[in-house]
Parts: structure tokens; C-alpha cells; sequence
């Protein structure tokens, strides 16, 4: 899977970048090997807003594009760590989902074909 950070208000730093490709690869075991060349990820980190000094202050976002479906997961906390960690599960979430609804539509599809054979014959 190809992606692109881009941060806002914070810098990347090396820690905080080979983090990320960590959790990033972990996403990569929930995609058809096929779809991996043309899926892309945009990661957006970064603080919300400067003035603030407690609070859900950090961002984390990731916009998954997979063979034209747009997937996306938003999270803010009061640490960068945490906001990806939460915004990794919740694009796993929806990932799942997805995989789901697409398998359930060729099975549904299966049926109904299955029971227009089985009128014709019957």
C-alpha cells in the first residue's frame, strides 16, 4: 500500500514517522494482495489548533483509497500516540466492513441466481 503523510502544526520527526509505518503496515494484512497497488493511503497528523494547551488537541486522519472506494477514519486526543493507535483500529473497523458488505453482495448475487435456475428447471 502506497501513502502519503502530511502533518499540520507538528513535525516529523524520525520516531514519529517509522511509528506510523508501523501502523500503517499493520492495515496491509487486510487488503486483498490484489488491490495493493492500487490502494493509497493519506495520512493527515497534526494539532488542531495552537492556543489550546490540554484537551483533544491532536488529530489523526487516514483516507484510504481502495479501487475507487474512499475509506476514512478521524480521531482527536490529548497525545499524538493515542490518536493514531485509535484511528488505526477505527480504518481497521472499517476496512472489515467493507470486506464484508463486498462479500455478502456476490454471495447475495449467488442466490438469487441459484434461485432463478432452479425455477426454470423445477
Amino acid at each position: 500500500m502506497k501513502h502519503n503523510i502530511k502533518t499540520t502544526n507538528v513535525s516529523l520527526t524520525p520516531a514519529l514517522s517509522e511509528y506510523l509505518e508501523k501502523k500503517l503496515s499493520h492495515l496491509d494484512k487486510f487488503i486483498n494482495p490484489k488491490d495493493m497497488e492500487a490502494t493509497m493511503c493519506y495520512v493527515e497528523i497534526g494539532k488542531t489548533t495552537n492556543h489550546h494547551k490540554t484537551g483533544d488537541v491532536f488529530l489523526a486522519e487516514y483516507n484510504l483509497s481502495i479501487n475507487g472506494k474512499v475509506l476514512r477514519a478521524e480521531k482527536e486526543e490529548f497525545d499524538l500516540y493515542s490518536a493514531i493507535d485509535l484511528v488505526n483500529d477505527e480504518m481497521e473497523n472499517e476496512i472489515r466492513s467493507y470486506k464484508t458488505k463486498k462479500i455478502s453482495l456476490i454471495r447475495r448475487g449467488g442466490a438469487k441466481i441459484k434461485q432463478i435456475i432452479k425455477g426454470i428447471y423445477s
